[in-house]
């Protein structure tokens, strides 16, 4: 909710005059809060609740989760004032800084804890992958710091790391993060169909070449631009035969699901399908080119990605378990909720094309105002209405 907050406050800002706020300190708060406060803290809980599911001898003990979440919260919660009061300031960038330990700490006790469970679940392998790039992710912001604490800044390795760490936490540890939720609920086994295990192989070493897809800008060697473009198109391909093997061999679990959550899952897929194929797309000189000279396009990829895919699926694997209790108003404000997320998505995307040309559309602006308002009223009305199940 907060971050759908800050996402209008910083929408507002743009139509209206707001002074009191600055806007780039606005925006380091809503991504550094949406991250860590969000997706990172919804996936390290239920990566917990993975190992409760699973840990059928009681062998571990899960006291330890408990400050490892409480030190995340601190974290976001101070790193939200403290980016909207100062920005990149002291207070900003020490929890920054602590955050990344934290994650550190959680990686190192699921790594030790899951040597505890007995479980043939493959989600397993898919949560260590997703973990260890969310480690190696943080070798961008320590490049970052690095930079800043020396002023020798170079706009090209500025960048490069911004994208570094971007890439590994959205195609890595929510990724693979995700998708292992996924299969868990689908109790995908290691018995189970080749495609899974096989996929998991392929996407994961082609997540890892694949981070030059976002940098494709830089005068990149020839073998290195070859083995990029191998990687989207082996995503493309991997993605495919894995989205046809999980229908196909799950259909009795799809059709018992309510309409909404049956449409929210479809919708999930369409727009993980377009990210493959946009990444795809990025391989050719010109259009990469276009998209990363363009902030609206990076804007609209980011948010595609944040929250039709990763924000949705979260949503969508709450409401499929009942950890919320699920009836007619958090159903209402979850529809509402995946209507805005396609409305931000459809105006950003005009929005993106449009700046090729340096076409202005009418009322643009109000437009995405009028969506944040829709994304943030659904959010609060389903958290009014919600209560754990």
């Amino acid at each position: 909710m907060l971050v759908a907050l800050l996402g209008l406050l910083m929408r507002y800002k743009i139509l209206f005059e707001f002074p009191i706020l600055d806007q780039k300190s606005l925006q380091h708060s809503h991504s550094h809060f949406a991250f860590a406060g969000w997706v990172t803290h919804t996936l390290m809980t239920l990566l917990i609740a993975f190992l409760q599911k699973h840990d059928t001898l009681n062998k571990i003990a899960f006291k330890k989760y408990n400050l490892i979440l409480i030190g995340n919260l601190i974290c976001s919660y101070v790193m939200l004032i403290s980016f909207i009061m100062q920005g990149y300031g002291a207070i900003s960038i020490t929890f920054s800084t602590l955050s990344i330990f934290v994650s550190y700490w959680f990686a190192y006790a699921f790594f030790k804890d899951c040597k505890q469970i007995e479980t043939s679940s493959v989600a397993t392998k898919w949560f260590k992958a997703a973990l260890f790039f969310n480690v190696i992710s943080s070798l961008g912001t320590f490049a970052l710091a690095y930079m800043m604490a020396t002023k020798n800044i170079h706009q090209n390795e500025y960048l490069a790391s911004i994208y570094y760490y971007l890439h590994f936490q959205y195609n890595g540890w929510f990724f693979f993060a995700c998708m292992g939720l996924l299969l868990d609920y689908l109790k995908v086994t290691s018995n189970s169909n080749r495609i899974y295990s096989q996929s998991f192989i392929w996407l994961f070493w082609s997540c890892i070449a694949g981070y030059f897809l976002s940098t494709l800008w830089l005068d990149l060697p020839l073998l290195i631009y070859i083995l990029t473009a191998i990687s989207a198109i082996v995503q493309v391909v991997v993605w495919c035969l894995l989205f046809k093997t999980i229908v196909k061999e799950n259909k009795s679990i799809f059709v018992t699901l309510p309409n909404y959550l049956k449409y929210l899952i479809l919708f999930i897929s369409f727009a993980l399908s377009a990210k493959f194929l946009l990444q795809l797309g990025s391989t050719i000189p010109a259009i990469s080119k276009l998209a990363f000279g363009f902030r609206p396009i990076i804007i609209a990829y980011l948010h595609l990605i944040l929250l039709a895919i990763i924000s949705l699926f979260l949503l969508f694997y709450i409401y499929v378990n009942n950890f919320i209790a699920v009836n007619k108003k958090t159903i209402l404000g979850l529809i509402l909720f995946s209507i805005g997320v396609v409305l931000n998505e459809v105006v950003l995307g005009i929005q993106g094309v449009a700046s090729f040309s340096y076409t202005l559309i009418p009322n643009i602006n109000e437009s995405l105002f009028g969506v944040a308002i829709l994304l943030f009223a659904s959010i609060l009305w389903t958290t009014l209405f919600t209560k754990k199940s």
